[in-house]
């Protein structure tokens, strides 16, 4: 109500300036006629004078009415070029601040509410170079300044800033309208104060700001390089460290436009993903599926089945399927491709020198793709303990009799699930409250439920305070309620998080720096403080996934080889990422959590999958999807699926987000019957019911009854 009373008064004023015609007193010609009256009050009554013309000056400007530029000019005639300028330069700029705070308060909300994801990129230009934009704009009187006071109040600059860099950004104008003031007998008209010449000039004044800034950006980078020796000649256009999915991805682009690219791997091509994690995790969990399928035969129709296996034996079938997928990233690939791949230790000598094993490459840019390895925390005992991680899990063979794992993020409950469907008695601990902190508790109730029907005993609240090892017994002692408990183990997997790897290969020597999480701090084209090295993937941050790796492998390679012609600030808008347990956990953009702590509005529409024919004849009846939107409209702001295959179901929302497609499409989208693909289609109907225009059903209703008869 209150915005609305605010919106009647702005106008009613307006209406009263038009239809009582006050804009004739705010024109060249009356100001000139009445100037003689004008200055003969003043001499009368100064004080008053400046208090009234500055007042009035505020409204003016606050209200956006037509007339700033003849007051300032008035001024000038009236209170002389100094004091005219002290005086315009205040209450002009109070005046914007004042159109500044009233857009903010009535559109910003409802703005940003219904453009939020479209404005991202300014929203963020502004939180980063606001000022640097204002200044510009303030600095070429011909630009509306009306415009610039209401459009900034649609965005997030602070009020201080706006006020300050206003005022400073004025200036120039005011002292061309004020001095043309000081000679208002002279002029003919508003048109002849800009001269072509004039306007030229502030335009090329309002470029200082920026060619300011890229001086300093160039003198940031001398900095950074000085005392480094350039060479004359390059033997590549791009060195990248790292065989992992980030530095495969950023060769392969590299390749693919006929540069010339080194990668140096110290290991095993293909890195984390196809050696110790995403392949041999996802191999793992599909034989523990296929296990958990035998155990609950009696759901499809069979009364009894059963299956023996080997513990080594499948392990030794995830070792095949690595061997299997090896070719994709092999280096007889990438050397097919056109990439120079060399194996050995890489040491970055200087921003463009790298040696490997004795060997010195001149490089015009550097990639940093080392990845990250396993985190192990510092917990007393532990060294003492043959532990396992993601990095060297995949050597074991003995089936474990009694399995502890340390963590339940994603990593730690894949793990956790798949070793109990092979029979393995397995205790997850984690400190928080709950597993996969990251999702909504709901998620987390739902998948922990399921792994304590399965089995795992699954401690939560549990702080792992150290190892002991008594009567040839290996226990952990976790804090929990103020008490300490053991358990028992004679396995050990560590599954609590990655750290990036950073360490030993030059970063240190050249003064790259780094995050608070060690992490190598870039820029948003993933440029780091030395300008001529990049890092993007695990090492890089904010995202551990290896989808986001190859997103982010592509901004590296072409910033680095094109850098110089065009930058592209890397896009995190759209991230989505699943947990492979089951039930399955898929996610992108907010969910709840996240909303309430970002204080985003929203709205929920929630389907469960337990109504869907297909998930019904699977005998997979369970979990839900979870859609959130702007409120009263189908934009949306995040999903969070929970059932099976969430992964493949979560990239239809994916491509909706990314492109802008709220769920009026995609409930208009022809989705085949039987499959759980529509239950994408029916949340969005969830939505549309929740949405159905009431009073024009009325009417309808009403219509159909008429022609009833």
């Amino acid at each position: 109500m209150k915005k609305t009373g605010l919106v009647g008064l702005i106008i009613v004023l307006i209406i009263l300036f038009f239809y009582f015609d006050l804009g004739q007193y705010l024109t060249l010609e009356t100001i000139k006629t009445q100037q003689q009256q004008i200055d003969q009050f003043y001499q009368e009554n100064k004080f008053l004078t400046l208090a009234g013309f500055f007042l009035v000056y505020i409204l003016v400007t606050g209200a956006s009415l037509p007339g700033a530029t003849v007051l300032t000019l008035a001024a000038g005639a009236i209170f002389g070029f100094v004091s005219a300028l002290i005086l315009v330069s205040f209450a002009s700029t109070l005046g914007a601040s004042l159109a500044f705070v009233v857009s903010r308060y009535l559109f910003r909300d409802s703005i940003q509410q219904r453009f939020g994801g479209s404005l991202q990129p300014i929203n963020d230009g502004i939180a980063k170079d606001g000022a640097f934009y204002l200044f510009a704009l303030r600095l070429v009187p011909a630009f509306p300044f009306f415009v610039i006071n209401l459009v900034m109040g649609l965005t997030s600059i602070k009020l201080k800033t706006f006020y300050w860099v206003s005022q400073l950004g004025m200036l120039a104008g005011t002292v061309v309208y004020v001095n043309a003031g000081t000679q208002l007998a002279q002029l003919e008209s508003l048109a002849g104060i800009l001269s072509p010449g004039l306007i030229f000039s502030f335009v090329l004044l309002a470029m200082l700001p920026f060619i300011g800034k890229k001086v300093v950006a160039v003198m940031k980078s001398r900095k950074a390089l000085a005392g480094f020796s350039k060479p004359n000649h390059f033997d590549t256009n791009l060195v990248v460290i790292g065989g992992g999915s980030a530095g495969l991805v950023t060769a392969y682009i590299a390749a693919a436009v006929k540069a010339k690219v080194s990668l140096i791997e110290r290991h095993k091509m293909g890195g984390d993903c196809l050696n110790t994690g995403c392949v041999p995790s996802k191999a793992l969990i599909r034989s523990a599926k296929f296990m958990s399928h035998i155990a609950r035969s009696q759901e499809f129709g069979i009364e009894k089945a059963d299956a023996e296996f080997e513990f080594a034996e499948v392990m030794d079938r995830v070792a095949e399927i690595i061997k299997k997928v090896e070719p994709h990233d092999s280096i007889e690939r990438y050397t097919s491709l056109g990439v120079d791949v060399v194996q050995g230790d890489a040491k970055i000598t200087s921003p463009w020198t790298v040696e490997v094993d004795g060997r010195s490459i001149n490089t015009r840019n550097i990639v940093v793709a080392t990845g990250a390895r396993p985190f192990v925390p510092p917990i007393e005992g532990i060294e003492n303990i043959d532990y396992y991680t993601s990095d060297n899990l995949w050597e074991l063979r003995e089936k474990p009799g009694k399995l502890v794992v340390v963590g339940g993020g994603p990593i730690g409950s894949e793990l956790t699930q798949a070793f109990s469907r092979l029979d393995i008695s397995v205790t997850q601990v984690q400190m928080s409250p709950r597993i996969l902190v990251r999702e909504d508790p709901e998620v987390s109730e739902l998948v922990q439920k399921q792994f304590i029907r399965e089995g795992v005993k699954v401690l939560v609240n549990h702080c792992a305070k150290k190892f002991v090892q008594r009567d040839g017994s290996n226990y952990l002692v976790a804090e929990h309620d103020g008490e300490n408990v053991e358990i028992e183990f004679d396995t050990l997997i560590v599954a609590v998080g990655r750290a990036a790897n950073t360490a030993g290969f030059g970063l240190e020597e050249l003064g790259v720096r780094l995050n608070p999480n060690k992490t190598i701090e870039t820029n948003e084209y993933l440029q780091s403080s030395i300008p001529t090295i990049y890092a993007c993937g695990d090492v890089a941050g904010p995202y551990q996934f290896t989808h986001t790796a190859a997103h982010q492998a592509w901004y590296a390679s072409v910033n680095t080889l094109f850098g110089a012609l065009k930058q592209f600030k890397t896009d995190y808008r759209v991230i989505p990422w699943a947990t492979f347990t089951e039930p399955e956990v898929a996610r992108v953009g907010l969910n709840e959590t996240e909303a309430r702590e970002q204080g985003v509005e929203y709205e929920v529409t929630k389907y469960g999958i337990d109504d869907l024919d297909r998930a019904i004849a699977d005998s997979e009846a369970h979990g839900f999807i979870k859609v959130l939107t702007v409120p009263g409209k189908d934009k949306i702001l995040g999903v969070t699926i929970v059932g099976e295959h969430a992964g493949d179901l979560i990239a239809e929302y994916i491509l909706a987000m990314k492109h802008g497609l709220g769920l009026n499409k995609i409930l208009g989208t022809i989705h085949i019957y039987p499959t759980l693909a529509e239950a994408n289609k029916y949340v969005a109907g969830e939505w549309k019911r929740a949405h159905a225009p009431q009073k024009l059903l009325e009417w309808i209703c009403r219509f159909h009854a008429w022609r009833r008869g």
